[in-house]
């Protein structure tokens, strides 16, 4: 026999129903409810079985009040908008400092190429000040090597904006950004300074009713102690709140011409080629005595510089710049970044030999002038070998080698005289004790013969 369900079960399925319909609606949304901690409480004890679902919207609820606690009425940001966005130096977007309600120390470190420095500071300062900042530091070097190292404060909210100034100044070489989050660092300052604070205030409300000097003099000290660490924790909440209202910006300014360099190989082939059409040839060679070899010298420019004022000088081969013969390039012409220069010269190798070539270039700027105080040099050395040709050795050679043997043993001799010279104290002792023996040996005999009226042996006998 089936049972009517009563008007208080399809009270009761009806009212389910309602709340799982709004904990769906909760969820979904995770905003705004008129769901109440009373009106919770009352549908649990009506609806046992809803308890589960009535929970899930109160977490959803709570999680959405800690969410407009944490950032107000608007939605928490889960990525920059539009708005955020600004245009950079570089052509590309800016990501601005959003405020989430936290204490961020923005620092950045940012080095610029720049042809002026000293303008470059002017210019950096300028736009800073145009967003609100100031020139907290700076340290010039002028001279050759022109150098400026500036630091600007700025509020966070134009750090990005800042950034972005900075860097159409000159080239960007380097930039470092740090973010560091200090909320639990200032919180926790806060507290012990509170609590610092009032048992700075027990101890003089102590130190007004104390009666002995000895008590005073006790309250005293410790109060002392206890308004020492006070004030001492005031002043890192100070630092921590100055650092957190305003980001650091360190801006090193470094002259655009101020990496010359250059890089030169040296190589040779076996021709006579004036032209140098071969060139570059191989690193090392040999041939046979009295054959010609060209070697080639190729220069780089592989600095930021333009480089002009070529010299070269070979000891060994008896070279200078203007025995060499221009294979590619003009050494009259300022080299460029990135271009080379290529010469060569033919020699007659009669013996083998190590080269030893300098090449020195002086860096200019584009009207010509020095940018440097020193000039940029390089030295690179190549062994050309000569083998000997063969057949019946001639006077010279027989010469040659008699004079190589006399060398020799020349050396053999010197060797051996620094083998035995540690030694020669041994030598000395040795004779000495040779000569102490023979006096030993020799010494009975002495005494007869300067003592002559003494009986003989023979006599004795008789």
């Amino acid at each position: 026999m089936t049972q009517r369900p009563t008007d208080t079960h399809l009270l009761n399925l009806k009212a389910l129903w309602i709340v799982i319909a709004l904990t769906l609606v909760a969820a979904s949304c995770g905003s705004d409810s008129d769901f109440s901690d009373t009106t919770e409480a009352a549908f649990v004890a009506d609806f046992g079985e809803a308890t589960d679902a009535v929970n899930m919207s109160a977490t959803t609820l709570a999680f959405a009040t800690e969410e407009q606690a944490e950032f107000g009425d608007e939605e928490a940001p889960l990525a920059p908008s539009a708005d955020a966005l600004g245009s950079g130096g570089t052509g590309t977007e800016v990501l601005q400092v959003v405020d989430l309600g936290r204490d961020i120390i923005f620092t950045a470190h940012l080095t610029v190429a720049v042809g002026d420095v000293a303008a470059a500071g002017t210019e950096a300062t300028n736009a800073i000040q145009a967003l609100g900042g100031f020139l907290f530091g700076q340290q010039t070097v002028g001279g050759g090597e022109a150098r400026s190292t500036l630091i600007f404060k700025i509020a966070p909210e134009n750090f990005q904006t800042a950034l972005a100034a900075l860097g159409e100044i000159g080239e960007v070489r380097t930039q470092n950004i740090s973010a560091d989050d200090v909320t639990e660092r200032v919180v926790d300052l806060e507290s012990r300074i509170k609590t610092a604070d009032a048992s700075v205030e027990r101890l003089q409300a102590l130190l007004d009713n104390a009666g002995d000097i000895k008590t005073v003099a006790e309250l005293e000290t410790q109060l002392l102690d206890r308004e020492t660490r006070l004030e001492t924790l005031r002043g890192q909440l100070r630092t921590l709140r100055d650092a957190v209202g305003l980001a650091t910006i360190t801006l090193n300014l470094t002259e655009a011409l101020s990496n010359p360099a250059m890089n030169v190989q040296v190589t040779a082939y076996p021709a006579t080629d004036d032209s140098g059409a071969s060139c570059p040839g191989d690193g090392g060679i040999s041939v046979l005595e009295g054959e010609s070899v060209t070697v080639c010298f190729e220069i780089f420019n592989i600095g930021d510089t333009l480089l002009s004022g070529f010299t070269l000088r070979d000891g060994v081969l008896d070279l200078d710049f203007e025995d060499l013969n221009v294979v590619w390039g003009d050494p009259a012409e300022n080299l460029e970044p990135g271009q080379s220069l290529v010469l060569s010269t033919a020699i007659l190798l009669e013996r083998s030999l190590r080269t030893q070539s300098r090449i020195t270039a002086i860096p200019v700027n584009e009207d010509g002038q020095r940018v440097e105080a020193r000039e940029v040099a390089s030295t690179l050395s190549i062994f050309l070998g000569a083998e000997d040709p063969g057949g019946l050795p001639g006077f010279n050679d027989g010469l040659d080698r008699s004079w190589d043997l006399l060398k020799d043993l020349g050396g053999l001799v010197v060797l051996a005289a620094g083998l035995v010279l540690p030694f020669i104290w041994l030598i000395g002792l040795f004779l000495l004790y040779g000569w102490w023996r023979r006096r030993q040996y020799d010494g009975p005999q002495d005494v007869v013969e300067a003592n002559p009226s003494s009986p003989s042996p023979e006599a004795d006998s008789s």
